[in-house]
């Protein structure tokens, strides 16, 4: 039987959003940053959590599996939806497909650098073509309102053709709420150092917020970055993928106290935390195959962390995920 295609309802929608350096974002995380992954950051205390990339087309076309990708609840606020695509009359219809289903923030990815993304025109492709962005834009923001849609850039696509500061000038005033800044350009990906200094000379052009994003690996990394750019806040998301306590660290650091370390005690914690949510949220197995990937990475620096990613590709069961856990790192206390 044929799944009937209904987006979800956003059972809240905040009049605004806490930016500043107190308030720290959970990135769009591909794959990751579904609604359990969320719904443990914001116990860390992130202040605001973007869901994961959903295609416009996808979403106006109804496209299997994108309304999965905007399940939320109450608690899971204030929620961003991020959308991706290149077309100005998809993107502004599925805002407002989205407006009538109660979500009412929204950003446009012109950040991702994978072929996948690239080969449609969208994520940082988008870049080549500043016009088409701008036409973009507007058709969101006139569908969501002004001041509600925000715009993830990098640098362009490459160093030969730099987008800033006009094009983030150009948004702010077609009625951008915020910038997000990957200070790298589309051609470096992931490669190299992330250019903090242009995050700082553009926070000096803008009167909107702008967030930093970019080698945000750690708490330290976050609050590092907003003294040496004045950028209105940070944006994790490597850093959350692999320590989602990334947010109790920042509130730590800001209060001038040291982030608690991560012993397996306090992982054991939060892995089970996770598991818990996941299985509350997830569909039937699917909880359970996307934590055979997750755990590693929260463990991927004690002793051992290969082994046990080599037992949970074989791990079939809640009860051998736990058992392998208690193994690795003690029961749950």
């Amino acid at each position: 039987m044929t799944k009937v295609f209904q987006l979800p309802t956003c059972p809240a929608n905040p009049d605004s959003l806490p930016f500043g350096p107190e308030h720290p974002w959970l990135a769009p995380l591909a794959g990751y940053s579904d609604l359990p992954f969320r719904l443990l950051c914001r116990e860390y205390g992130a202040a605001v959590c973007v869901t994961e990339m959903v295609s416009a087309k996808g979403l106006v076309y109804e496209s299997p599996g994108t309304n999965e990708l905007l399940m939320t609840l109450p608690e899971d606020q204030p929620l961003v939806v991020q959308l991706f695509g290149a077309e100005a009359f998809f993107l502004g219809r599925a805002v407002e497909l989205l407006r009538q289903s109660g979500f009412g923030w929204f950003d446009l990815n012109m950040g991702c650098s994978v072929s996948k993304v690239l080969r449609q025109s969208a994520g940082a492709a988008m870049l080549g073509d500043t016009e088409n962005v701008l036409v973009v834009a507007r058709a969101m923001i006139e569908a969501a309102g002004s001041g509600r849609v925000g715009f993830k850039l990098r640098l362009g696509l490459d160093d030969a053709r730099p987008v800033l500061p006009d094009l983030a000038l150009r948004l702010e005033d077609a009625g951008a709420g915020w910038l997000t800044l990957h200070p790298r350009t589309a051609r470096q990906g992931f490669g190299g150092a992330a250019q903090w200094e242009a995050i700082a000379m553009l926070a000096q052009r803008l009167t909107i917020p702008l967030l930093a994003s970019g080698d945000l690996f750690s708490a330290e990394d976050g609050v590092n970055c907003l003294e040496r750019t004045g950028a209105s806040g940070v944006m994790y998301a490597r850093g959350a993928m692999h320590n989602p306590a990334i947010f109790a660290d920042h509130a730590a650091l800001l209060a001038g106290n040291a982030p608690v370390q991560a012993d397996a005690p306090r992982l054991r914690a939060m892995i089970s935390r996770h598991l818990e949510l996941a299985r509350a949220h997830c569909p039937g197995k699917a909880a359970l195959w996307k934590m055979r990937s997750v755990v590693p990475r929260y463990v991927r620096t004690l002793p051992g962390a290969r082994a046990l990613r080599q037992e949970l590709c074989r791990c079939n069961d809640w009860e051998e995920l736990d058992r392998l856990l208690d193994i690795f790192l003690g029961s749950p206390g």
